[in-house]
């Protein structure tokens, strides 16, 4: 028996070397995509062409006896591959008679990544950071476009110190809120204006498949080539108005990160062994205790600035914090039946998005699940 599983051994072996020829060949034909792309003025996420691909290897899969989610993991991680190394042969140049770019905050992480991205698309970039502001004016001097990258608190100040630019000169900023920046913008600055919120970290290899929120302020014909670099870059632009965009991010952010801060704190507060919590984790608590890690992995001073961005926010959060109050005076009560009914009346109102968050949920649990790190007393 031990000879026949050493020989099932080797031709497993033999056939993972097939497939690592087989995945290095893949990625020599992407680079030549990418090349092509590029030179095209192609965007890197092709949504369609990527939704055919993988409805066709399913298929393929299925025919064969192969599980179709197993072809489609493997190919999402190489697509995920291939998106990161798309962006290394440049984009092409959407307003090549732009003139200079000047990121105002370029030595930040944000402000870094959108330099790297106009540098690869082949604008002439430079920064603009606090100590260079006795030369302003002479970096912001024929810009053709200013982005202003700096923390929260910041933006509005630097907007207003701002040096008259060129009527043609596009303004845009990259702040997680948007009626005031955009507000601001249109009184410091005569000509076009754009409000930008990436939904996303600095730390992300590709902005394949990423979400780039944009409000219109002035002059949409005169950035439509940013949409359009942004678009080639991979980016998915969503269009809100400013104003319906902070309603929205008092939900998608600052509740979010709030309610992410006060377990953490608690957790903290409780002395819990996190060593143990993760080896008696399901895949699920993982996934969540990891989203709270991540957030006390990174910068403060981020959170706090976009929590306390707008005092709508704290209404937000209030309004939650009573509510959930009122749910834990019921249990105190050990109303059941209340919180069964609450239970169902929420179920109606996620209606056919419970169904779609619970087939997404399983992929990233089984993601968390084969990614986990297993102790000394794990079998």
């Amino acid at each position: 028996m031990v000879d026949e599983l050493a020989l099932l051994r080797d031709q497993i072996d033999e056939v993972d070397q097939q497939l690592v020829t087989l995945f290095a060949r893949r990625l020599q034909l992407v680079a030549g995509v990418g090349e092509v792309k590029s030179r095209e003025g192609l965007p890197i996420y092709a949504p369609d062409r990527e939704a055919i691909m993988l409805a066709k290897r399913r298929a393929e899969a299925q025919a064969q006896g192969v599980p179709p989610d197993l072809i489609e993991d493997v190919l999402r991680r190489f697509m995920r591959e291939s998106y990161a190394s798309e962006k290394d042969t440049g984009f092409k140049c959407m307003n090549p008679n732009l003139g200079k770019a000047v990121v105002v905050g370029g030595a930040g992480q944000l402000g870094g990544l959108f330099s790297n991205l106009l540098t690869l698309s082949g604008y002439r970039v430079e920064v603009l950071e606090k100590d260079d502001w006795a030369n302003a004016d002479a970096l912001l001097h024929d810009a053709g476009l200013v982005v202003v990258a700096v923390p929260i608190d910041q933006t509005l100040r630097v907007i207003q110190q701002l040096p008259t630019l060129n009527d043609d000169c596009l303004l845009v900023d990259l702040t997680s809120i948007k009626a005031e920046p955009l507000a601001a913008m249109l009184m410091a600055h005569q000509g076009p204006v754009l409000g930008l919120h990436p939904m996303f970290g600095p730390d992300v290899s590709s902005l394949a498949k990423q979400v780039i929120i944009y409000s219109e302020g002035r002059g949409a014909e005169q950035y439509q080539w940013l949409l359009a670099q942004m678009r080639i870059w991979g980016a998915r632009l969503q269009a809100v108005d400013a104003a319906e965009h902070d309603k929205a991010m008092s939900l998608v952010q600052a509740l979010r990160h709030f309610t992410s801060f006060a377990y953490g704190v608690h957790l903290c507060s409780e002395q819990a062994d996190l060593a143990q919590l993760l080896r008696l984790s399901s895949p699920i608590y993982r996934l969540e205790l990891a989203m709270v890690g991540r957030l006390f992995a990174q910068d403060p001073t981020l959170y706090a600035d976009i929590i306390l961005s707008s005092p709508a926010n704290l209404e937000m959060i209030r309004r939650y914090h009573s509510r959930f109050g009122e749910l834990l005076t019921q249990l105190e009560a050990g109303e059941r039946e209340a919180f069964v009914e609450q239970f169902a009346k929420v179920s109606d109102y996620f209606g056919e998005y419970a169904d779609t968050f619970l087939k997404e949920s399983r992929m990233l649990l089984a993601k968390a699940n084969d990614s986990r790190h297993y102790g000394a007393d794990d079998e």
